[in-house]
């Protein structure tokens, strides 16, 4: 029995190998799946065996899995393809047999009205269709999301958003990461479902206070209507389709959906989460 981290050279991927490794699981029962042995070079020095697979390419994951393994299914990054990438990962999943199939999905689940949550709603159904043993992590909103983008904020002092007066109750990605950790390493967390969330919800004038605090510089926050918001971000180069995309996160913030609480993040980890000030202390280094 192994535990797998499909993604595993990605931003969360590589957070969860490092926490079973920091949590001391052996490197030889931890197994990284990657799209190629160049990508997991570094995993693979450590002990980390790699499983070649591609979401992308169901013949690939044929093997990807082992009778017994606990699996953890990092979404895909590519919206719009996600499902068939999924289904895939599951099929072989369950051809093999594993013990445990966990997933990063979205707060709130099926009350997530969001068009990017559709794809995770779907994978969600077609994971308990399986008949699989499941964890739904659903993961609330990322620090990360807006503290990388720090750089365009300082240079215009604003913090530019659709959501109105909406909050967020963000957390970090390490957060995040070390709850997946604490599924694929504990027990009884078959066929269970969390709510996945920081313990403080924030509004973006206030996340606007706390980076013009930290830097120094005039930051405030403006906000635009959603058209106004959509324009805005065409305008910089994203693609209209998820322009549209991260306008209805704007619009959920606004409606309260991403501003949850239940503290399921903070007893899975066993610690409160990590403050949105030190996440933003982190990408002013």
């Amino acid at each position: 029995m192994s535990l797998v981290v499909t993604g595993a050279t990605g931003q969360l991927g590589r957070l969860v190998v490092e926490g079973l490794l920091a949590a001391g699981v052996p490197a030889q029962d931890i197994a990284a799946v990657v799209r190629s042995k160049e990508k997991g070079a570094e995993l693979a020095a450590r002990g980390v065996e790699l499983r070649i697979a591609d979401y992308s390419a169901p013949e690939t994951l044929t093997g990807a899995f082992r009778s017994g393994d606990r699996v953890l299914l990092i979404s895909g990054s590519e919206v719009g393809r996600r499902v068939p990438q999924h289904r895939a990962v599951i099929d072989a999943a369950k051809a093999a047999d594993v013990a445990l199939l966990a997933y990063t999905g979205v707060l709130g689940g099926p009350d997530a009205d969001f068009s990017l949550a559709d794809e995770h709603k779907a994978t969600e159904q077609a994971i308990l269709d399986s008949g699989l043993p499941y964890t739904f992590l659903r993961n609330g909103w990322y620090h990360e999301n807006y503290t990388a983008n720090l750089a365009p904020v300082l240079a215009h002092g604003a913090v530019v958003a659709s959501a109105g007066e909406g909050r967020v109750a963000s957390a970090s990605r390490a957060d995040y990461a070390a709850a997946a950790v604490a599924v694929l390493t504990g027990e009884g967390h078959e066929n269970a479902t969390y709510e996945l969330s920081g313990d403080v919800a924030w509004s973006l004038a206030e996340y606007a206070a706390e980076v013009a605090r930290q830097s120094g510089q005039e930051v405030t926050y403006r906000a635009v209507t959603p058209e106004e918001n959509r324009q805005m971000l065409v305008g910089a180069g994203v693609p209209e389709a998820f322009a549209d995309v991260l306008v209805g996160v704007d619009a959920a913030i606004e409606r309260g959906l991403l501003a949850r609480r239940n503290g399921d993040l903070a007893r899975l980890i066993g610690r409160p989460t990590t403050p949105v000030a030190d996440a933003v202390a982190e990408a002013l280094k």
